[in-house]
């Protein structure tokens, strides 16, 4: 077959019919379009094809050009740096949770530090009078290499002590690289940090600061050594103050560097770092009576309305002279004095009497003395929410054995027992527990720092006595202010009841400490308290009653609302 004639052939079978040219215009019916089924595929156009290949060409050029100048021009640089570089992991210090009063005013706070570059903030607190109730600050420190063998902000004292793991947070994490010189040339967060737990207490600000100042003016002004002070809740046993005089600067102790205040507080004999409403122990005097009293009541060992007679003193026969008598005085000549009377005029040859025992009275015994006031959290510790709480003395046979070998107990040793005399010793915050036990009429609550501590508050014993003795004791303590020795706290403003006591101290007894205990309103008592003053002059004209009657005198003006 010639080529002319295989042409043709080819040729006349190239016709196209018409129907044939629109077949794939568009899909037919049954195509799968997302898998481009019937339709006519298009190649890459030329342009398109130049455009990526110049882009990947860009590309390289640019990589290739870095690469050279890394390694090239400052490969030995970059060398070194990975040679001297190091990563180290630092803290991100968190922030402690701020503690604030009952009105959510700040008691210890943070406050920013620009001048120091381990953490940014140092701890600040009200001042003054809070300093032990809120304690101080250990600051993270670090070694002569910079590594730091304490990186938290650690409590050392206080409500920052005792709520440690609460308030503190948690210190965040972070990867820093630096070079030979120290010089940081990155960082990077691995935790974040999360900050402590406030805490709000039921301190009212306003309150603490001023019974400090009451304290402190008094004490500096009629040489007492120091005082302490407490006001409560007497139902659920919220603190209202507590606060302790002399104390030291909280701040200064947290940042530790001024030495010579320091060594000043460690040295001086008023003992400044000494918490003395929950660490100091004092002999009570005569505010232990209300107890003793209660408890004659419940042993049946004398009616309310018995009298007995005051001369000034007792007498009874010395087992070492035959033929003289022991005497023990009482502060003055009372007359013939009933229970609530004798509370009122705090006659001591009563509760001599009713304590001891003196011819036809019978008396509890050192037994029952003991008993009654463990009965009210005397010689205990509280329980109250603050480290280093002490627990109080009451004087026994047993006690007397093992502090002075060979000296057996004698009745003298119990009258002077039963008027808090003799080896008795306890604590303001111990004294303010009891006497919200007379107040609320039988409830022993235990004492606390946080507002709506409902674990606290639910931590109490109901004593078994009966109403009716309570309602002596009340009328009794109610009269020491209307008459008595309480009559500097007879204000307008509200009803107090109250108990005075007064404890010579030493050989030579010129030395006193004054207490005050007591609670208001009379009629709906809510709230309790103790003053004590410490170690002052016994001529002093001034007393515990002084400061308590000063404040309630504030308080009538400033903060009425606790008289309701």
């Amino acid at each position: 077959m010639t080529f002319r004639k295989f042409r043709k052939k080819i040729t006349k079978n190239t016709f196209v019919e018409p129907d044939e040219i629109f077949l794939d215009s568009e899909n037919l019916q049954n195509f799968d379009r997302q898998q481009f089924e019937g339709r006519i595929e298009k190649p890459i156009s030329k342009k398109n094809v130049s455009f990526l290949g110049i882009s990947f060409l860009i590309i390289v050029i640019l990589f290739t050009a870095r690469l050279s100048y890394l390694q090239a021009m400052n490969g030995e640089a970059y060398r070194k740096r990975s040679e001297n570089n190091t990563l180290q992991k630092a803290n991100i210090f968190t922030e402690r949770g701020i503690i604030y009063d009952r009105n959510k005013k700040e008691l210890a706070w943070n406050k920013k530090s620009g001048d120091n570059s381990s953490f940014s903030y140092t701890r600040s607190y009200i001042a003054p009078g809070f300093s032990h109730i809120l304690g101080y600050v250990r600051y993270p420190a670090k070694d002569s290499k910079g590594i730091y063998w304490q990186s938290e902000f650690e409590g050392m004292d206080g409500l920052e002590k005792q709520y440690q793991d609460k308030i503190k947070g948690e210190n965040g994490l972070k990867i820093i690289e630096t070079d030979a010189k120290g010089l940081i040339h990155s960082e990077n967060v691995i935790n974040s940090p999360e900050r402590g737990e406030d805490l709000v207490t039921s301190i009212d600000s306003r309150i603490q600061a001023e019974l400090f100042q009451l304290i402190k003016h008094f004490g500096e002004g009629y040489n007492f050594t120091g005082g302490a002070g407490v006001m409560m809740n007497a139902h659920n046993g919220e603190i209202i103050a507590s606060t302790s005089f002399p104390e030291y600067d909280s701040e200064i102790l947290s940042l530790g560097k001024d030495a010579k205040k320091i060594n000043d507080y460690i040295n001086d004999k008023r003992k400044f770092f000494l918490d003395r409403t929950i660490s100091g122990l004092y002999t009570p005097g005569s505010i232990v009576k209300p107890f003793f009293a209660l408890g004659a009541l419940k042993e049946g060992i004398i009616d309310q309305y018995k009298e007995i007679l005051s001369t000034g003193s007792i007498s009874i026969p010395n087992p070492y002279f035959p033929g003289e008598n022991s005497v023990f005085k009482d502060w003055k000549a009372h007359g013939w004095t009933n229970m609530r009377e004798a509370l009122a005029v705090s006659s001591d040859v009563y509760f001599y009497e009713i304590g001891g025992g003196f011819e036809n009275q019978k008396g509890l015994g050192i037994v029952n003395i003991e008993r009654y006031a463990r009965l009210f959290g005397i010689g205990a510790e509280t329980g109250v929410d603050l480290p280093d709480e002490k627990g109080g003395t009451i004087p026994s046979p047993e006690w007397k054995i093992k502090n002075f070998r060979g000296d057996p107990w004698r009745i003298g040793d119990t009258y002077n027992t039963a008027i808090g005399q003799y080896g008795f010793q306890v604590t303001p915050m111990e004294m303010t527990r009891a006497v919200s036990a007379i107040a609320n009429r039988g409830k022993l609550v235990t004492p606390h720092f946080l507002l709506g501590d409902i674990e606290n508050e639910n931590k109490f014993s109901q004593l078994d006595l009966e109403q009716k003795y309570f309602d002596v004791i009340h009328e009794g303590m109610r009269q020491a202010v209307t008459y008595g020795t309480a009559v500097a706290l007879n204000i307008p403003e509200v009803k107090v009841a109250a108990k005075t006591g007064t404890a010579q101290l030493g050989v030579s007894k010129n030395k006193i400490n004054s207490w005050v205990i007591g609670f208001f309103p009379y009629e709906n008592p809510k709230y309790a308290f103790a003053i004590m003053m410490e170690a002052g002059p016994s001529n002093s004209s001034v007393n515990a009653s002084s400061v308590m009657r000063e404040l309630l005198n504030w308080m009538a003006v400033y903060a009425p609302e606790y008289f309701k």
